[in-house]
């Protein structure tokens, strides 16, 4: 049953407004969830209806109206608790505090909607749909290894529904890490990442999937596009025809005006680009503050004028290590380690005291874990325990110092809970050791934790903390609880069995 399903009332009305949303219109969607209001006096009906209005402002950049917007959601969602409404409205709360400006605000809000998504139970098309949205706000932050992550996952609760994976396609994440590349200066590894985009196209225009494209991903194509094009590599496709196909967003919009510009550069019109570039301003935060720059240097690159185009790209260059600035250096573990810390002084039945606690991750100490299955023993219950440490962490210190070590360890720990399932347990035991809990499960369950464990530590900026020095975690797994085995032995067993998870 999908989760819209279980609505007091108005469900086709939603359902309705959802799908306007998705397909590009979300100025038709707003009257439609107003009139919801209007009719329902069910919380959580209205709580659905609130968080889908706020995402409607975002996606039509009413920005003013987002602060009420976000307030009236946000309380909604405390009347009607439920961790798939929870992770959807902090998904779009991220996005509308990036808007507003606030970045720290905003992080905050995607570690927030990550947890709660990964809390919901059981998966629908509704939830793919909150794991797509949370994908975009990682991106438009600038968090692309963690937007590929949530988008992989919005693609397995999807075909778990019966979706097609072509609606996860959100091509908009790699364009916005092509862009990022080339605002730094590796423009082989935008065009690398823009051919990419170039040949799933044609894979879903050959197998005609490509009319399952939602609006929004075919604007984006479009601009990947025209921007390989104004790189100096033409592409087959009807770049104009994609670009027109993109609804009432601002986003599609700010994309279809910066894709007139790269195709006018493309057919070697630099005027004619730098008029169209001056006409109209596009938002900093569709492909971040350095994209007009950029394009402003290419132009005059093609117009023969060098000394302008170095200037532009030099100032590019500046905006974007302003903005890395910003977000390097653990910042995203750093904010879920301090909600880890707020929420265990908050709940002392589940911690205890702060004597259980490791200072520098906010997560269970060697002691709380030895109570937390001690605890469990005594109820009869089994679990599956595994031991993690990090494979290059003495280089890390020796190379870069303690203090970027224990960016690295908070960076780790955020990692594992990030990948936990509901209910599983994770401890700092020592140094860069961590042990994970995994209640009632077995060796294939323990082995798919050990998958994705090794998918998020390999899709981190590891370079961009700590250039040159690889890091990777060594896990091994045993079992506590079956035949008597205690956490002493079972660790002692796990510790011997590591390997590169």
């Amino acid at each position: 049953m999908s989760w819209l399903d279980r609505l007091a009332d108005n469900v086709e009305e939603l359902r309705k407004a959802g799908q306007l949303q998705q397909g590009g219109r979300s100025a038709e969607a707003l009257p439609l969830l107003d009139r919801v209001l209007d009719a329902s006096a069910d919380p959580t009906t209205r709580a659905y209806a609130l968080v889908q209005r706020f995402g409607a402002l975002i996606n039509l950049g009413r920005v003013a109206e987002l602060g009420p917007a976000m307030t009236a959601a946000s309380g909604a969602v405390r009347e009607a608790p439920d961790p798939y409404l929870r992770g959807l409205m902090h998904a779009y709360a991220a996005l509308g505090a990036y808007l507003q400006g606030n970045l720290d605000r905003g992080v905050t809000h995607l570690v927030q909607a990550s947890r709660s998504l990964a809390a919901v139970p059981e998966g629908d098309a509704e939830t793919a749909w909150g794991w797509h949205d949370l994908a975009m706000a990682y991106s438009y932050l600038g968090f692309h290894g963690h937007a590929l992550t949530a988008i992989e996952q919005a693609r397995q609760v999807g075909a778990a529904s019966g979706m097609a994976s072509e609606l996860f396609a959100a091509p908009g994440i790699r364009l916005r890490n092509a862009v990022s590349l080339d605002h730094q200066g590796d423009t082989d590894g935008c065009l690398r990442v823009l051919r990419d985009i170039d040949a799933e196209l044609a894979r879903y225009v050959a197998t005609g999937a490509d009319a399952r494209l939602r609006p929004s991903s075919k604007t984006v194509y479009g601009y990947a596009l025209a921007r390989r094009a104004a790189l100096g590599e033409p592409t087959e496709a009807d770049v104009t025809a994609l670009l027109a196909d993109g609804g009432d967003s601002v986003r599609s919009r700010d994309l279809q005006h910066l894709g007139g510009v790269c195709l006018h550069i493309a057919a070697q019109r630099p005027t004619e680009a730098l008029r169209r570039l001056d006409a109209v301003p596009v938002s900093p935060e569709i492909l971040g503050p350095a994209e007009p720059a950029r394009l402003r240097s290419i132009c005059h690159a093609s117009a023969g004028d060098h000394a302008a185009a170095h200037h532009a790209d030099r100032y590019a260059f500046r905006l974007a290590a302003q903005r890395i600035d910003r977000l390097r250096d653990g910042f995203l573990d750093g904010v879920a380690a301090r909600l880890d810390a707020q929420e265990t002084q908050r709940d002392i039945g589940r911690y205890g005291d702060e004597t259980l606690t490791d200072p520098l991750t906010g997560l269970p100490n060697r002691r709380q874990l030895e109570r937390y299955v001690a605890a469990m023993l005594a109820r009869g219950e089994r679990a599956a325990v595994g031991v993690c440490d990090l494979v290059g962490f003495t280089e890390v210190n020796a190379r870069h110092g303690r203090h970027t070590g224990d960016l690295v360890l908070q960076r780790i720990a955020g990692v594992l809970i990030r990948v936990m399932r509901r209910g599983d347990f994770v401890a700092r035991f020592a140094g860069d050791e961590f042990v994970v809990v995994l209640p009632g499960a077995g060796h294939t369950q323990a082995a798919e934790v050990s998958r994705r464990i090794a998918a998020a530590a390999a899709a981190e900026n590891w370079q961009a903390l700590v250039p040159g020095t690889p890091i990777g975690v060594a896990a091994g797994w045993s079992e506590v609880g079956t035949h008597g085995r205690t956490l002493t032995a079972a660790l002692a067993a796990a510790a011997g069995h590591r390997k590169p998870a």
